[in-house]
């Protein structure tokens, strides 16, 4: 058999077999700001389907079993306002687990809040170093964000599992789950949330309580901010009037088995 005419063949099936394996690296990079839909009468919230099919497409989650009267309580913190201690005393007191998402930021200047955080049994998750868009930032720079974060808070703390991630600013794409979800990270987006994050527009807890607990619902994922003074004014009210109602708070290791 003449080898120089076997050479373009082989080529071509290098090519392909090439180009095979790139596209399983390559998503489509579309930048979408989450969103949900809340139902009445407290039902669960929907979020569009071809978000969903991303999500489960790559291990991430907005609810819970929605059949359940379960309950994941997360907040974010890029920047404290003061008011974590006064959350952290609720959750310790009503014995409720919680998971805050953390940015670089948050790591440098509040040591002592990651170190009760952890000690009292919540998860501390991954908000991003920088809080960028990671739909804007290359494959790289989208590593270091995250890495940055986990180092961080392993060297303050001891603990070297960071699983769960809140994407910065609710915007994500295939990609960004995709390779999050590559290097380990489970992304956590939400069924449930209100406008809490204004700090010049707090109208007061019982505000925050009726908001709560007009869109809570079964397997909700609960995002809450916790710069929010509405927030931890109504906190302990809304844990006991849900646990009255029989609802369950969990943990997203619960929500991941």
């Amino acid at each position: 058999m003449d080898i120089k005419k076997l050479i373009p063949v082989l080529l071509v099936i290098i090519l392909i077999s090439c180009s095979v394996v790139l596209a399983e690296k390559f998503y489509d990079n579309t930048a979408y700001d989450w969103y949900f839909m809340p139902s009445k009468d407290n039902q669960p919230a929907r979020t569009e389907p071809h978000y969903e099919k991303m999500l489960n497409d790559h291990g991430g989650y907005f609810i819970g079993n929605s059949d359940e009267k379960e309950l994941y309580l997360t907040f974010d913190n890029g920047y404290e306002n003061g008011y974590t201690t006064q959350i952290l005393d609720v959750l310790k007191e009503k014995q409720v687990p919680a998971a805050f998402f953390v940015t670089g930021h948050y790591l440098e200047t509040q040591a002592e809040l990651i170190d009760r955080m952890v000690k009292e049994g919540h998860i501390v998750g991954n908000h991003s170093w920088h809080h960028p868009s990671l739909v804007e930032v290359d494959d790289a720079t989208l590593k270091e964000e995250l890495d940055s974060v986990k180092a961080k808070f392993t060297e303050m703390t001891g603990v070297e599992e960071m699983k769960y991630l809140r994407p910065p600013r609710g915007i994500f794409s295939e990609r960004t789950l995709a390779l999050s979800n590559e290097l380990g990270y489970t992304n956590v987006f939400w069924s449930f949330a209100y406008m809490d994050w204004d700090v010049n527009n707090q109208k007061g807890a019982q505000y925050a309580y009726d908001n709560i607990m007009k869109r809570v619902h079964p397997g909700a994922i609960m995002l809450l901010h916790s710069i929010s003074k509405d927030n931890a004014e109504a906190l302990g009210r809304v844990i006991d009037e849900l646990k009255s109602q029989g609802y369950v708070f969990k943990t997203l290791d619960d929500l991941v088995k």
